[in-house]
């Protein structure tokens, strides 16, 4: 697919696709679009006049919509944010559209010429189902222009030429001026004719709200007779106005691109843009991505002009993983619908397992009562033993299992009945907790490695044995009550150890920097190992029995006397 020929439009505009089968990834999403499109054949509409294409940005829904009419030589008829889309308006462009427009032209195969008209961005939409749009306002008067150009009454008659006593007369005050010109001799002045010709230009203040926009939108859905598509990053915005963006409309949704479609498509336009990048640069913009292809485009733009060298890797910027978890949680718990694993590693470039946390996090706030709430937990359970199996065994066909469990079986065990809506998916405190103490259970581990080594006991057993009875000889050192013979010991199977102050404080429970760690850690040596002093009355041995004991000791011992 060539570029556009203009080189100074950006890169996702010269590299927009001019056909259906030009996009990038979305196959199903294409394929359910084309059949659509396919039941407009023939002079009576179909039974669903418009399609809903939903999904997060820079996955091609416009681009699908466009390379559409052009697949199919639609004329094409856009409202998108950026235009005034009240109720007025959606029917004065598209309601108008939707039903004057010729049929008698043909396309291509012959089929009649139809309009394609592209509400874009329809989420964007705040007014409600209701709300009808804001009486227009009265143009501005010709006096309040004047008045507003010219500040004073004397600097208008000096740029009109007008004297006292003149004809035509000046004026002497604002509201000698009429509200509007009429036949006036003022008015045929040159200066008067241009101020006029601006003053009727200027007309009314446009309305830019979008009051009644839904309501006009949901009447066009039941009644076009030209193909209608609708666009939005989340189409409940739309579902939970009224049953006709529920019911009358196909629902096709897009999903982000794979790194693999998304890499190959930066490669092919890297290699005819000629664009020299650094090592790493373009796995850094695929990976940053999340799978939007116009936020690559976006990047590959910001860094072409660059050249080849770390400074390319230091403007790319990190884009939020947390919220496509957010986006998918929230969306599967509110949406009675069965996920695959490929599915779900799709849209957020991850195992399942990593979304189950965020289930589980929020599912409570989901459910309506304590029924349901344990009937989806059940369902989570038998996931988390799918998915549990499947790491266990790497037998990853259960993670489709897992997958369909954690998400359907959780959805359906929650809409058997009407449920509302969460307060919003917050993130996993089980996840936020690990993150916390990430360094200490890593200190942990590291102590445990040691313990290990040093006394020759599998990691296991260091860990829920050994690793205890430390913690208890540490902890009776602790304090200002602690007896110094208790603290001798810590100190000593600390040097012994060769524990560091993070390891220390570990088995302390208390900060590094603590006075308790640095007290254990400079024991002087000669206070570490004691060494015991006989008591006075205690017999000491003779020099005879210190040489029978140690010959005693050197003496060969014979089997026959480990007998009876």
């Amino acid at each position: 697919m060539p570029p556009a020929p203009s080189s100074r439009l950006p890169l996702s505009e010269r590299w927009r696709p001019a056909r259906l089968d030009d996009l990038v990834g979305n196959p199903r999403a294409r394929s359910e679009l084309a059949a659509w499109a396919d039941r407009w054949q023939g002079d009576a509409p179909p039974a669903q006049r418009a399609a809903l294409l939903s999904g997060p940005a820079g996955v091609g829904k416009t681009s699908a919509a466009l390379a559409l009419a052009a697949d199919r030589g639609w004329t094409l008829i856009e409202m998108n944010a950026s235009d005034a889309r009240n109720e007025s308006a959606i029917e004065r462009v598209a309601g108008r559209a939707s039903i004057t427009h010729t049929l008698s032209e043909t396309g291509t195969e012959g089929e009649p010429r139809r309009a394609l008209i592209l509400l874009d961005e329809a989420d964007c939409l705040t007014g409600r189902l209701t709300e009808t749009p804001r009486a227009q306002p009265e143009p501005t008067p010709l006096r309040e222009f004047l008045r507003g150009r010219y500040r004073a009454v004397d600097d208008l008659n000096a740029a009109y030429g007008l004297r006292p006593g003149g004809k035509p007369a000046a004026f002497t005050d604002w509201d000698e001026l009429p509200r509007s010109p009429g036949n006036a001799a003022w008015a045929r002045l040159p200066q008067a004719r241009k101020d006029i010709e601006e003053w009727k230009a200027s007309g009314r203040p446009a309305d830019l709200s979008d009051r009644g926009g839904l309501a006009a939108i949901a009447r066009l859905v039941r009644s076009t007779r030209q193909p209608l598509i609708l666009t939005a990053n989340d189409d409940r915005v739309l579902t939970r106005y009224s049953p006709v963006f529920r019911t009358a409309v196909s629902r096709i949704r897009f999903y982000p691109i794979r790194e693999t479609d998304l890499r190959g498509r930066l490669e092919t336009i890297v290699r005819q843009e000629r664009i020299r990048l650094a090592p790493g640069a373009l796995d850094a913009i695929v990976g940053r991505s999340r799978g939007d292809l116009r936020a690559a485009l976006n990047d590959l733009d910001a860094v072409s002009p660059l050249p080849p060298d770390p400074i390319q890797l230091s403007v790319l910027g990190a884009r939020d993983r947390a919220a496509d978890m957010s986006a998918l949680t929230e969306e599967l718990l509110t949406t009675p619908r069965f996920y695959r694993s490929v599915e779900i590693q799709d849209r957020i470039d991850a195992p399942p397992d990593d979304l189950l946390p965020w289930v589980e996090e929020n599912l409570p706030h989901y459910a309506p009562d304590a029924v349901h709430r344990d009937a989806a937990f059940r369902a989570l359970a038998t996931a988390d033993q799918f998915l549990f199996w499947a790491r266990r065994a790497r037998v990853w066909s259960l993670w489709s299992y897992g997958s369909e469990m954690l998400t359907g079986g959780v959805a359906l065990a929650l809409h058997d009945r009407p449920v509302p809506g969460g307060s919003g998916v917050a993130f996993p405190q089980f996840l936020g907790e690990m993150g916390r103490s990430r360094a200490s259970r890593a200190t942990r581990e590291l102590l445990v490695a040691k313990l290990g080594t040093r006394f020759h006991l599998s990691h296991a057993k260091a860990r829920d044995v050994l690793l205890p009875f430390m913690e208890g000889i540490f902890r009776a050192a602790r304090g200002r009550r602690a007896k110094s013979e208790s603290k001798a010991v810590a100190a000593a199977t600390a040097r012994e150890l060769d524990l560091t102050a993070e390891e220390v404080a570990y088995l302390l429970s208390v900060e590094p920097d603590s006075s308790e760690v640095h007290e254990l850690l400079t024991v002087p040596a000669a206070l570490v190992r004691p060494r015991p002093t006989p008591r006075s009355d205690e017999p000491r041995p003779s020099e005879a029995s210190r040489k029978g004991g140690r010959a005693a000791g050197r003496r060969q011992r014979q089997l026959t006397e480990f007998g009876s």
